[in-house]
């Protein structure tokens, strides 16, 4: 009889090492597979293998969180509940963090399982698994749970991996299309001081971000004219910053073509649209001058008015057409024309200047502007700047919420 029962628990050691080094050779497969940086549909298919063929389990929900719900990765046996219904079931077991038994549970969908297995790391809810049609009792039951929970929780971890690798990947190709953008940009940006017999020039640009959306151009088209260019293009980023340097290699050739600036901001429209499909648009001032004649040419294309200060007075230069690349054909196109006499200021900006966090319209807005202007429109370009960023800093507390440029020019 003692035989018997030594003979016996020779068995049931021998069954339980040879369970054991299953499990461990289905955690090296599963380990050797995260390694070799298996898709994620295959590690799943190893898992549901395990489970069926080893474990006989008939029954099987894998859910894993993912931006505050949970989603069903793995399923199979039984009638397959909605994603909404599983959703539902982890307010019942949100504060279960080990193994747990189903079996009669007040919830109609759970007490159609066995077992509850939750994944946690450092207290926070990772994945569940609900285990139904499981027929493992006794001494085994314990080890197979644990066994179970372990290799949800390597998979689960490896997951997690893949999701940050993937992020860090987001990141740095994020980064690098920003330092792209930058470069792009810097490209765009021309002489931020420019002085000769009939014009003086300064220009300030704050960008908001690293890479920001406006645009300032100013070049001479022949010994009797120059012309110059405010832009600000919807949306940031390298994608921003590739159509303006698209728009500035246009101005540039229609510019070195084309007399009428009417014919310029058309042909522009037309190639926003073309390169953007109306997905993006572009608000410009462009204005052209003639230094002997004194006559100045502009269209303000759904921009901040240009503001022209002489003898004491400000005109803001309006009009124009709508912003460029919204629409196929512009709706209207007016072309301003005026008499420059000497010494008169052109403030160009964009809405940057104009939005501020927590802005107050009586301390800061368009009337302070001009008003602004008439204060101080006999000081050079680069001063005029420089008396309206510390101004600004001054007045308003807040902070810009766009980017800010300023083009400031003075003709002799």
């Amino acid at each position: 009889m003692q035989n018997n029962n030594d003979s016996s628990g020779e068995d049931e050691l021998i069954g339980l090492l040879l369970k054991r080094q299953s499990e461990l050779n289905s955690l090296l497969e599963v380990t050797r597979a995260i390694n070799k940086n298996t898709p994620t549909p295959t590690l799943i298919q190893m898992l549901e293998v395990i489970l069926k063929n080893y474990l006989q389990i008939g029954k099987f929900r894998f859910l894993v969180e993912k931006e505050g719900a949970y989603s069903c990765i793995s399923k199979y046996g039984g009638n397959i509940e909605t994603a909404v219904t599983l959703n539902h079931t982890w307010g019942h077991l949100n504060k279960i963090k080990s193994p747990a038994r189903l079996t009669g549970h007040a919830d109609a969908v759970l007490s159609k399982y066995d077992y509850f297995i939750p994944i946690y790391h450092k207290n926070k809810a990772l994945a569940f698994a609900l285990i139904g049609d499981f027929n493992t009792s006794g001494d085994m039951l314990n080890n197979d749970l644990n066994f179970i929970q372990t290799l949800i929780n390597v998979i689960v971890v490896a997951l997690e991996n893949k999701k940050l690798f993937r992020e860090r990947l987001q990141a740095e190709r994020f980064k690098r299309e920003m330092e792209l953008a930058v470069e792009v940009q810097n490209m765009l940006i021309p002489l931020r001081e420019h002085k000769e017999d009939g014009v003086e020039v300064d220009a300030r640009y704050q960008p908001h971000q690293d890479i920001g959306g406006d645009y300032f151009d100013f070049f001479r088209l022949n010994e009797a004219e120059f012309l110059w260019c405010v832009a600000d293009v919807s949306g940031k980023g390298i994608s921003a910053a590739l159509l303006m340097a698209n728009f500035q290699a246009s101005l540039h050739g229609l510019a070195a073509i084309e007399e009428d600036l009417t014919t310029v901001v058309e042909r522009l429209n037309k190639i926003v649209i073309r390169n953007t499909k109306g997905e993006r648009f572009i608000t410009l001032f462009l204005a052209k001058y003639n230094e002997r004649t004194r006559k100045l040419n502009y269209i303000n294309a759904g921009h901040n008015p240009t503001i022209l200060y002489s003898d004491g007075e400000v005109i803001p230069l309006k009009l124009g057409t709508t912003m460029i690349g919204a629409f196929d054909e512009l709706p209207f196109l007016n072309e301003g024309e005026i008499d420059l006499e000497p010494g008169s200021l052109l403030f160009n900006y964009t809405d940057g200047l104009m939005d501020y966090e927590s802005q107050n319209p009586k301390v800061w807005g368009e009337e302070r502007l001009l008003e602004f202007v008439i204060a101080n429109g006999d000081l050079s370009p680069d001063k005029f700047n420089a008396a309206l960023m510390n101004h600004i800093s001054d007045v308003v507390k807040g902070k810009p919420i766009d980017d800010i440029t300023l083009l400031t020019l003075r003709m002799s």
